[in-house]
Order: C-alpha cells, then sequence, then structure tokens
C-alpha cells in the first residue's frame, strides 16, 4: 500500500490526499510563503465577514505558558476584496491540487446567507465552513453557536442556498455539545469542526489591567487539547456526520488522538505560531506512528476509542 493510499481522507467537498489541514485565520489566506500548506490536504481560509474588518483594539495576542490567548476580532478584506483579489490568488497558487475550505461569519442569519450565495457561485472552493462562535447582533451579542436553536436556523438557512457541502464549527463554550452537533446534523451540516477558542483572561499585575486591549480573548493551543478531545468524542456518540478537531495539536500523536475520539480529519492553529513546519512534520510522522498503533490507514484510526 502506497503512502498516499495509507494517509488519503474523502469527506464532503474535501478529497484529501492526508487528514492535516489549518485553522481558520492560521495562515490568513494560505498565500505567504511558508507553512508547507501544499503538502496538506484542504486550505482553511481565514474567516471572511461581509464588510471589511479592521479588527479589535491592539495589542490582539498574549503569549502564556498554557498557549495563546487572541482577541484578533475576526480581522479580513471583507467578501467582496476576497472574492475579488485572494480566491483567484489561491487558485493561480495552488490550482486543482488542494482542497478550499472558506469560513465565513455573519452578524446575522441574512449575512451568512447571503455570503454563501456569493461564495456558491464562484468556482475557487470545495466546502464552506460557517464559524457560529461569531456575535450574534440579532440576539444581542450571543454567538450563534451556543445555542441549538440559533445554530440549526444559520445552517438550515444556508443550506437552501447553497450546494457545496457545509462544515458547522461550533464553540466550546458551552454546557452541553450534544444537542448543538445534533441540532446542526439535523439542520444539512454535511460535517462539524471543534472547537473554537476557549474564552480566558490575563492581566497585567503592574498597570491592573488585563493584557488584551478588548480584555477577554480566545485561548488556543496545548491548554485546550484535553477539552477539544472530550468535546469531538462527546460529539461523535451524538452525530453520524464527520467532525473535524481543532484545538492544541502540536504533534502527531495529538492528531491521532482526536481522530481515535471520533475525528475524520484535523486541523492546526496556535503550533504554527512557533513552527511553521509542524503541518508538514505531522504529515511525515504519520506512517510510522501509523504502525506503531497497529494501524494500516489513518482511516481506520476515527472512533476507535475502546
Amino acid at each position: 500500500m502506497t503512502i498516499k493510499n495509507r494517509l488519503s481522507v474523502e469527506l464532503p467537498g474535501l478529497n484529501m490526499k492526508n487528514p492535516i489541514m489549518n485553522s481558520s485565520g492560521a495562515v490568513y489566506f494560505g498565500l505567504d510563503e511558508g507553512y508547507d500548506i501544499e503538502k496538506t490536504g484542504t486550505l482553511v481560509t481565514k474567516t471572511v465577514t461581509w464588510a471589511e474588518r479592521s479588527g479589535n483594539p491592539q495589542p490582539w495576542t498574549v503569549e502564556l505558558p498554557s498557549g495563546l490567548l487572541n482577541s484578533v476580532g475576526l480581522a479580513n478584506p471583507g467578501i467582496h476584496n476576497v472574492l475579488k483579489d485572494f480566491l483567484p490568488a489561491i487558485k493561480a497558487k495552488y490550482g486543482n491540487a488542494l482542497p478550499v475550505m472558506v469560513s465565513i461569519a455573519g452578524e446575522t442569519v441574512d449575512e451568512y446567507v447571503a455570503l454563501a450565495q456569493l461564495l456558491t457561485n464562484t468556482a475557487y472552493l470545495t466546502a464552506i465552513e460557517v464559524n457560529l462562535s461569531c456575535p450574534n447582533v440579532d440576539r444581542g451579542g450571543m454567538a450563534f453557536g451556543v445555542s441549538a436553536e440559533a445554530a440549526s436556523e444559520v445552517i438550515t438557512s444556508v443550506k437552501k442556498v447553497t450546494n457545496l457541502p457545509i462544515y458547522a464549527k461550533l464553540s466550546p463554550n458551552v454546557t452541553d455539545i450534544r444537542p448543538i452537533a445534533k441540532a446542526v446534523e439535523v439542520a444539512g451540516a454535511s460535517g462539524i469542526v471543534l472547537i473554537n477558542t476557549v474564552t480566558g483572561m490575563s492581566f497585567d499585575l503592574q498597570k491592573r489591567q488585563p493584557k488584551l486591549a478588548r480584555g477577554t480573548g480566545g485561548l488556543s493551543g496545548k491548554a485546550v487539547h484535553p477539552i477539544a478531545v472530550r468535546l469531538v468524542y462527546e460529539a461523535a456518540q451524538t452525530v453520524s456526520i464527520p467532525i473535524i478537531g481543532v484545538g492544541g495539536i502540536e504533534a502527531v500523536d495529538d492528531a491521532l488522538e482526536f481522530m481515535m475520539a471520533g475525528a475524520s480529519a484535523v486541523q492546526v492553529g496556535a503550533a504554527l505560531a512557533y513552527n511553521t513546519h509542524v503541518m508538514s512534520d505531522i504529515i511525515k510522522a504519520l506512517p510510522g506512528a501509523l504502525d506503531n498503533y497497529h494501524f494500516g490507514t489513518v482511516q481506520e484510526v476515527t472512533r476507535t476509542l475502546k
């Protein structure tokens, strides 16, 4: 069996040569050199909104012993600039060699729908990641992803206007992930992405102020890995659609732990800030790890927790 056959994973809209991809925002739009994106299974873009966003006041990030705390605020060029400049550049750089999943976020259901409609009318992507962890202005600042009803409403509405596979990216900041995961499955999601960042804070004791300008931020990195694995496991017991695991992946065993818990593929985020080659390092290590744990192919790892 060839290495390609051992590592390949086929999910709705994502025909991948291996199960490793970046998380949204980790490589912006994947046009900068480095990160070894061409070696991965899929390119995931920065989350795109309807209007251009400059993001929250800086500083945006704080490095902690436990991980990376960020409050970027969905800074991005906006959908019209993405359609005009960024997606054509992605196509020119990677051609058809790499599936492309565009991440979207809206402040209202109508914005999600409008974003999905515009993207569906292009030939630049193979799947849409619906980020359900952004503020929902219609519901008083609540994130769509913390309510089964609100999450279902977004997925149902987006599903009506696109034939592209939809992956619902859910928030970990909930009491129980299972009813939300089930709700997006019933609404028509092709898959689930878990997890987004965990809300946290860090203080400058001398100034008696938060280190982030906004106060709170999203914690990513090694500290959230056990939380993410637990949520992937719980979701996998509830839904039958594919799950993409995210959170604190720094080495091949981290990725396989997600897959054993129920994920079919994984996304790498915070680790790219410290090692731009971490994704290709994991891909290189996969065949040996499969041998070590007595698996023939990477697909055999999914949902094998005893």
